[in-house]
């Protein structure tokens, strides 16, 4: 399973390094990729982010990973804003084996991620012959066909 990190409010390092902290309630992380600085994506007057991608085990269900994800970003300060808005913490899941879920709440694999730079470079780093289970694609593959155009890896983990 591997699952997607962003921050640009606050301390963003120490953000992350919180939520990563607080999810190991519900998974054992494996690896952990380096950190990025990325542009912001979707709203773009905002300041930059960190970013990274982590692989776990779990024996959490998708949802109940969802709801850990969500308890994660609270605990750690996130608040609700608006879409592509600023936060403390972003935790997202990118894909859960080979399994899809298409429901209203959950889309997995995550819905955007093969139009995300910062989300496939650092997945890239620790996953790079994952194949995505839609695009039947390696994360390699996809990452060098987005490119990484405004993502700076700012350190290791």
């Amino acid at each position: 399973m591997y699952l997607a990190l962003g921050s640009n409010v606050g301390d963003r390092e120490e953000n992350l390094r919180a939520a990563v902290a607080s999810l190991r309630e519900g998974v054992a992380i494996d690896t952990v990729s380096s950190l990025y600085e990325t542009a912001p994506y979707g709203v773009t007057d905002q300041p930059p982010f960190f970013n990274l991608a982590l692989s776990a085990r779990t024996r959490l269900a998708p949802h109940d990973l969802l709801l850990l994800a969500k308890r994660v970003e609270r605990h750690v300060g996130r608040t609700p804003t608006y879409r592509w808005g600023p936060r403390v913490v972003d935790v997202d899941i990118l894909l859960f084996g080979d399994r899809i879920v298409d429901e209203p709440d959950l889309i997995i694999p995550h819905a955007d991620m093969l139009e995300r730079a910062f989300v496939l470079v650092p997945l890239a780093e620790i996953a790079p012959e994952v194949v995505h289970p839609r695009a039947g694609r390696t994360i390699a593959d996809l990452a060098a066909q987005r490119g990484a155009e405004g993502i700076r890896r700012v350190g290791t983990w």
